[in-house]
This record gives C-alpha cells, structure tokens and sequence, in this order.
C-alpha cells in the first residue's frame, strides 16, 4: 500500500486485518476512530509515524512457504517454536481483547459472541501450558536425541518415561483445541460478520479464522511431521 502516512487507519485494517494488532499495540482507535490520517493517528497518539509504518509493512510480508518433511528435526522444532509457538502467543492476547470489547458492545444483540470469548479464552489458556510443556519437555528430548544420534553417548532416562507418552497427550490436546476451534467457526456462522458489525467485528472474526487456519498447520507439522519421526528416532537409539 503506498504512502501509508496518508491512508486512513480504517482502510489500512480493511486492506490486512493482521495490521490490528500493530494499532492496537500503539493505542490507536482502528474502529470508531478509523477515519482519519496513520499520520493525524499518531500524531494524536504522540507515537513515532515511522516506527508504525515499518512495523504495519513488517505484517504485510507473506511467510516463506518450505518444505517441512526436508528440515532436520531441531529446525523442524524452532520452526515450530518461532512461527507457530510465537504466532500463538502473539495473536491471543489482542483476540481476547477484541472479543471482550465485542461481548460488551454486541453481546445483547449477538448473544453467541458471548460463547464464542469463553470458548476462546480456554484455548488460549490451554495451548499457553501446552506449548510450555513441548518446548520445556518434549522438544528439549527431542533435541538431546537427535545429538546422541549424530554424536554418540547415552540417551539420558526421560522423566516421563517412554516417548510414546508426552506425545500421546500432545496429540490428544491438539484434538481438543481443533474441536474447540471447529466450534467457534460453526458458532460464528465460518467467521461471517454481521451486518451491524463494526470493524472491530470484522477484523476479529478474519483473526479468529487464520488463527484455526494456523493451528490447523501447526497440528500437522507436529503430528504428521515430528511425532513420527520423532517415535523412530526413540525406537533407533532404544531398540524400544
């Protein structure tokens, strides 16, 4: 989008919902208050204009798409960890606020906004301590495994005893957010905003949806990906 100063902050959020967040994060109204310059924004907001502007081209970029099933496990596991882990941690918080503020604007009118935020604030607490238990568990054995494999040694004795373990509750915890996310989705007729939906309605069900959309690929990286070889490479050092 080309000069950005001039573009008014609601057509900036029309044209690439991610850029909420940016706002967000500076205190900036992209909703009631969308009508005006990012320049008079943050003006208004004293925050630095072309700090914003870096930060709002920085969410137009598209990811690199790789080829997964190629990369070694321990990038495999920071790939996971810094887009997927990192996407999750980054995106709740401003999920949470939007739907808060939406329940006490619509809720009367939309009462299904209503289950929609409980729903989401158990996924987000949920895959806050599942993510935790991967990357200070799991993925740490996975690690030491692969080191053993390439360098020699003793695989150390695992607290939870066979792979097959965390793994197993990891795949059953993905189920849940997937179900959970499935019922936010047909909840929110696929993510379809009324038509007395103001932007911060539109901008939080186009939120919600890539954030399934993400997970969806997040789950598959991990149970169709890491887990399996990750099961082999157990059963190749342990004759287990």
């Amino acid at each position: 989008m080309e000069n950005l100063a001039k573009t008014k902050v609601g057509k900036i959020v029309a044209s690439n919902f991610r850029t909420s967040t940016v706002f967000t994060a500076h205190q900036i109204d992209f909703c009631c208050g969308g009508g005006i310059t990012l320049e008079e924004a943050c003006k208004d907001k004293n925050q630095d204009l072309q700090q914003v502007i870096e930060e709002l081209e920085a969410s137009f970029a598209i990811r690199d798409q790789k080829e997964y099933a190629q990369l070694p496990l321990d990038q495999l596991i920071d790939e996971i960890i810094d887009v997927h882990h990192a996407y999750v941690e980054r995106t709740t918080i401003p999920l949470l606020t939007y739907l808060n503020k939406l329940c006490r604007v619509h809720g009367e009118r939309h009462p299904e906004l209503n289950s929609i935020y409980e729903l989401f604030t158990e996924t987000a607490g949920a895959l806050t301590q599942h993510m935790k238990k991967e990357e200070l568990i799991l993925f740490p054995f996975v690690k030491k495994m692969l080191a053993v494999s390439k360098e020699g040694g003793e695989l150390p004795e695992a607290v939870f005893g066979h792979i097959d373990n965390p793994i197993t509750m990891m795949e059953h915890e993905h189920d849940t957010e997937g179900k959970r996310l499935k019922e936010i989705a047909e909840i929110s007729k696929n993510y379809s905003c009324p038509p007395d939906g103001c932007q911060t309605y539109k901008v939080t069900y186009a939120m919600l949806e890539e954030f399934e959309q993400d997970l969806h690929k997040h789950i598959h990286l991990e149970n169709n990906i890491l887990f399996p070889a990750a099961k082999e490479l157990y059963q190749r050092l342990t004759k287990s």
